[in-house]
């Protein structure tokens, strides 16, 4: 007699012999498989797409990418130093540009340098009185707070003020000039941007931060003064005296010395970023904002190694 047999596959129902059974059996083994493996291979397409370290560079490649970067990056800033010190001593310098470039980064800046260093010689004086009167010091604190302004905090604070200030101002001014071509037309014109553009400018700063920072010295004692006269009763030529025997030349020497690098560094970064940025708009902004911050990094720096080359005098 004939066995029969009822299976189920999906929804419909079938009527097989017993001798179709193994058949049966492995159709199901079939689909079962078949379905398992197109579960996985869905799962797999759904997760390789966000699995970013399959398909992020090695560790060893992005080195190497940001070193040769950077060897491409001291190329182009020693080929830029290297044109303007070789057109630096030509005769075709642009004097009136120099001058032009002098009033722009000189008395423009004036009044912010005023207001700067007068806050700082108030706040340092107050800041500083009460830890010398516990003491019984405060005759001391006219030429703590001149030495302080004249080695330190003047030329550091002009120099801040002057970077973000001139500096952003160069980089915008030449980007500007890179993105609308008129750099180029320069250059096909037989007219050398260096002498024309970035040497004034350069010799401008140079000269200029030095002066800004003694007039910021200056101010800055006088706000020393007149945050000694908020409690205090003390003139104006006592107090110049007092604070002038504690400061010598070799306090003074330094500051001005180490202030005319801050303004190379300045007009040197602030128009390197300016000459060499993209054909973008977006460049300028790119340009002076990237002055601003390299040249506050590298006065930083500067100041840092004059320091230590002050203190082995």
């Amino acid at each position: 007699m004939t066995r029969q047999v009822h299976c189920a596959i999906g929804t419909k129902g079938c009527i097989i012999n017993s001798s179709n059974l193994v058949i049966c059996r492995t159709l199901q083994a079939c689909i079962f498989i078949s379905l398992f493996k197109s579960v996985i291979i869905m799962r797999k397409n759904t997760i390789q797409p966000n699995d970013a370290s399959l398909n992020s560079p090695s560790f060893i490649s992005f080195v190497k990418e940001k070193s040769i970067q950077f060897f491409i990056d001291v190329a182009n800033v020693i080929a830029y130093l290297g044109l303007i010190f070789r057109n630096l001593f030509t005769k075709k310098f642009e004097f009136e540009e120099f001058l032009k470039q002098c009033y722009q980064i000189g008395n423009k800046s004036v009044g912010l340098i005023s207001i700067t260093g007068l806050i700082v010689g108030l706040v340092l004086t107050i800041q500083s009185r009460p830890p010398l009167a516990e003491f019984g010091a405060v005759a001391m604190l006219p030429g703590m707070v001149a030495i302080s302004i004249i080695r330190e905090m003047g030329p550091v604070i002009t120099a801040l003020i002057c970077a973000g200030k001139i500096g952003s101002s160069m980089g915008a001014e030449l980007g500007s000039m890179r993105v609308t071509e008129q750099i180029d037309a320069m250059e096909v014109s037989n007219t050398n941007p260096i002498n024309f553009l970035i040497i004034p400018r350069v010799l401008a700063a140079t000269i200029m931060i030095p002066i800004l920072t003694l007039y910021a010295d200056a101010i800055g004692i006088f706000g020393s003064w007149l945050g000694i006269n908020i409690k205090d009763d003390l003139s104006l030529s006592l107090f110049i005296t007092q604070a002038f025997n504690s400061v010598g030349f070799i306090d003074i020497i330094p500051a001005v010395i180490k202030s005319f690098f801050f303004g190379a560094v300045i007009g040197l970064v602030g128009c390197y970023k300016g000459y060499n940025a993209g054909r973008g708009t977006e460049s300028v902004g790119i340009a002076a904002n990237s002055a601003v911050v390299t040249a506050s990094l590298l006065l930083i720096i500067v100041d840092l190694i004059a320091v230590q080359i002050t203190d082995l005098l």
